[in-house]
């Protein structure tokens, strides 16, 4: 059924393609459960932003050094960012870690993972709109629009359709808001990624930035009084696995855009927030929230929205 061309790369081959796209996507999904573990594990309470962002820090400090790393390895060459792309580097930090995981740190403080994984997505469509009116990278069409409005719907449902989605905590700007805000950096550093690639290796941008971001993030806790206490071995483990997420995934997601088509690989993102809600009610236990009827119409809506945004209409 599946045959690989000869002479192309094994990253072109269709199941390894599939593959290796869920593995990353399992790796985005899996970021919610594991961060509110992880707030278990450190025992972090709700109210302790200085700790949290402590925690965010060292995730991405680790995740900058593992990304370079990785990427090295790939290139076969010490990857060192260009001097006039430290100002991008430090612009990107802002944006995509510490304005990014800030929010998102704190909504999984305060909202569930289902939820939170869910409303996260959103930022696939903001990302469409802000590269259309706000940078002017893209032009809208019929197909975006739809997808957008269709993914939208998702995330209505998540805020306000659905007494037993709803049944539990009321929407909060801690909680379900911050994770929007979050959605609204992503969406932004997306861009930006995009616009300052076209003079700098984007696995030297998104290396760098996660590491100065999560320096960053990790001195302002301490200075805000936080403290990061490693109880048990699993601490350890939880923040190796968590600095994986963002390293592992971003970096095998290059691969797969570097060797096929981008429609192609774009499409499979819509596994991701189904990821989200699967890994966590397994993780987590909100099996009530993630198989409602509530939920599923929401995560429906919201992997539809992703695939008519990305899918090739055009006959190859």
């Amino acid at each position: 059924m599946f045959k690989r061309e000869k002479g192309s790369s094994i990253w072109a081959f269709m199941p390894v393609t599939i593959l290796t796209a869920v593995f990353c996507c399992v790796l985005w999904g899996s970021a919610s459960p594991a961060i509110k573990i992880a707030y278990e594990l450190f025992q972090i309470p709700a109210d302790d932003t200085a700790s949290r962002l402590m925690l965010a820090g060292a995730r991405f400090t680790i995740a900058g050094v593992m990304t370079i790393l990785f990427g090295s390895l790939l290139a076969r060459k010490a990857l060192v960012p260009k001097v006039s792309s430290l100002k991008n580097i430090l612009i990107l930090a802002m944006v995509q870690t510490i304005g990014q995981y800030y929010f998102f740190f704190m909504s999984l403080a305060n909202t569930s993972g289902v939820r939170g994984s869910l409303i996260n997505a959103s930022g696939n469509f903001l990302a469409v709109l802000f590269a259309v009116y706000i940078f002017r990278l893209e032009n809208m069409t019929l197909k975006k629009i739809l997808g957008c409005i269709v993914g939208f719907l998702g995330i209505i449902v998540v805020f306000g359709g659905g007494s037993s989605l709803l049944a539990g905590d009321p929407i909060t700007f801690a909680g379900e808001g911050a994770m929007l805000v979050a959605a609204t950096f992503y969406a932004a550093s997306g861009c930006l990624i995009k616009i300052f690639s076209k003079d700098e290796n984007p696995v030297v941008l998104s290396g760098y930035q996660f590491f100065v971001g999560g320096i960053v993030l990790f001195i302002v806790g301490r200075l805000m009084g936080g403290s990061l206490v490693f109880y048990n071995s699993g601490c350890v483990l939880n923040l190796i696995y968590m600095g994986f997420i963002s390293a592992g995934a971003y970096t095998m997601w290059g691969v797969l855009l570097k060797y096929n088509p981008v429609s192609r690989v774009s499409i499979l993102g819509f596994i991701n927030p189904i990821m989200g809600v699967v890994l966590s009610a397994l993780f987590l236990g909100e099996y009530s929230q993630a198989f409602s009827p509530s939920s599923f119409l929401a995560l429906l809506l919201v992997s539809a929205g992703i695939v008519i945004v990305n899918i090739n209409l055009k006959k190859s």
